[in-house]
């Protein structure tokens, strides 16, 4: 498999460091509302890496952190009248929501900084020992001019860079590229630990380095995030992590594209924010994935309805051919027929071309076209009917393709409603004493309970909308 390395700017073959093994670190939320669909991006892109790697044989170490101490969390406590804690806590289950709403898997390891103030303090002093790091007035600076490499992600020169929205200028700090590793109290209400410069907390980029030295180790194979994250959080961790560790960070670094609502960037000023919360009130969840992987991860995607209606329209196509096969498979013939035989041989075809985008980059966009034309395969075989066992084995193929990529994942099913069938029922019997009014009637009376009927030579298929 070939991947995009942000660091080196060209597609590199991923070798891991160990084999057979693969460790990758993904920036979590910020726990203090309800995730975005910008947010959900990287989830979902990621947990998609994930899913291949394990499809294709690797153990995969996934770790994705949650920030649950930080200003945005400290402010909405002072909002709400309770604490940080509180706050991250209820949206950290919240996430959890969302994320299985979108077949988001979970990682294993949700590190909370919160829990591992101990790591954070000794990875700051380990940089402070090393002549890396200096107090100021209770705060901890890292010296950022002190790294050699530092802009060797973002493509930035030290020399050139201004301070800028996350590196503000302090007058107790030595240069004003330096930035935060420890944050002094305050006042008491603010959350704190004790620490050897006083009671304070971690800065930002701290604790995504301490955090995957704990949960991976020193160097990892896979650092990923939006690509908003490259500056300066990502070259904050690089520069602090080697400086402390003595080795390289990551072998490879791996950032998704932006998303524009209706081709502008979202903001909450101009009303086109939108919480993953707010759209599965009109999207189920795995629409909102199909949309997401629908274009290659690194490109800009626009997020409007028309694209959400698209993306419903063709993940309905998937589900369509799942329940089709379904259907054969509890109403069909026995065994295959030698032709049968023959068209399954074929479809490994389609698995080489879904490996083969897979493979180039995590082309997804391409992988869910391979699985479309599987599916145009498998819809020509079956359309006189099919044996239970052709069916069957087609299934097995559509959702070994589709577990990777986390759609068709719903269990749908659910035995049909008692008075739904009786509806499908007299609905036959209508038709047997050629009432096709009453027939008709029913057909549409169902159609308006998200139920479709679609008749079969193996008699009627009830298909859920």
């Amino acid at each position: 498999m070939k991947v995009y390395n942000t660091l080196t700017r060209k597609k590199e073959e991923l070798r891991p460091i160990e084999d057979g093994i693969i460790k990758i670190y993904v920036c979590g939320p910020t726990v203090y509302n309800y995730f975005h669909i910008g947010n959900a991006r990287p989830f979902v892109v990621f947990d998609t890496l994930r899913k291949y790697l394990e499809y294709r044989g690797y153990k995969v170490k996934f770790v994705q952190n949650f920030t649950d101490v930080d200003d945005k969390i400290i402010n909405k406590a002072k909002e709400e009248g309770i604490t940080a804690s509180e706050v991250s806590e209820k949206y950290i289950e919240e996430y959890y929501k969302d994320a299985k709403a979108l077949n988001v898997k979970k990682a294993d390891v949700h590190p909370k900084v919160s829990e591992h103030i101990p790591e954070i303090i000794d990875f700051v002093s380990t940089l402070v020992d090393k002549g890396y790091a200096y107090e100021a007035d209770g705060d901890v600076y890292f010296s950022t001019r002190k790294f050699d490499g530092y802009g060797k992600l973002s493509r930035q020169n030290v020399e050139d860079l201004e301070s800028g929205a996350r590196i503000a200028v302090g007058d107790i700090k030595q240069d004003p590229l330096d930035f935060a590793l420890w944050k002094a109290q305050k006042e008491e209400s603010e959350i704190a630990w004790e620490s050897p410069w006083g009671k304070g907390r971690p800065g930002w980029h701290i604790e995504c380095s301490a955090m995957s030295k704990k949960h991976l180790g020193d160097t990892i194979d896979i650092h990923a995030g939006g690509q908003d994250l490259q500056f300066p959080h990502h070259e904050n961790e690089i520069a602090q992590s080697e400086c402390c560790n003595g080795a390289p960070f990551a072998n490879y670094w791996m950032h998704n594209g932006y998303i524009t609502i209706d081709n502008e960037k979202m903001s909450k000023s101009k009303g086109n924010f939108f919480t993953v919360r707010d759209i599965l009130k009109d999207y189920d969840g795995e629409v909102i994935r199909f949309f997401l992987l629908s274009g290659h991860y690194r490109n800009p995607i626009n997020f409007s309805d028309a694209l959400m209606e698209q993306a419903k329209a063709g993940l309905a196509r998937m589900e369509n051919a799942k329940e089709n096969l379904r259907h054969l498979m509890e109403n069909g013939s026995g065994e295959m027929t030698d032709a049968e035989r023959e068209t399954l041989s074929g479809y490994d075809k389609y698995r080489k071309a879904f490996i083969a985008a897979m493979d180039d980059d995590l082309n997804t966009a391409d992988a869910i076209s391979a699985i479309f034309e599987l599916i145009t395969a498998i819809n020509t075989a079956v359309k006189d009917g099919a044996s239970k066992e052709f069916a069957k084995k087609s299934l097995d193929m559509l959702m070994e393709l589709a577990d990777v990529v986390g759609l068709l994942q719903k269990d749908d099913t659910n035995e049909i409603d008692d008075d739904i069938q009786s509806l499908v029922d007299e609905r036959q019997a209508a038709r047997k004493a050629k009432d096709f009014a009453r027939a008709d009637e029913i057909r549409d009376l169902l159609k308006e309970r998200g139920i479709t009927l679609k008749d079969t030579p193996q008699g009627v298929q009830i298909i859920r909308e």
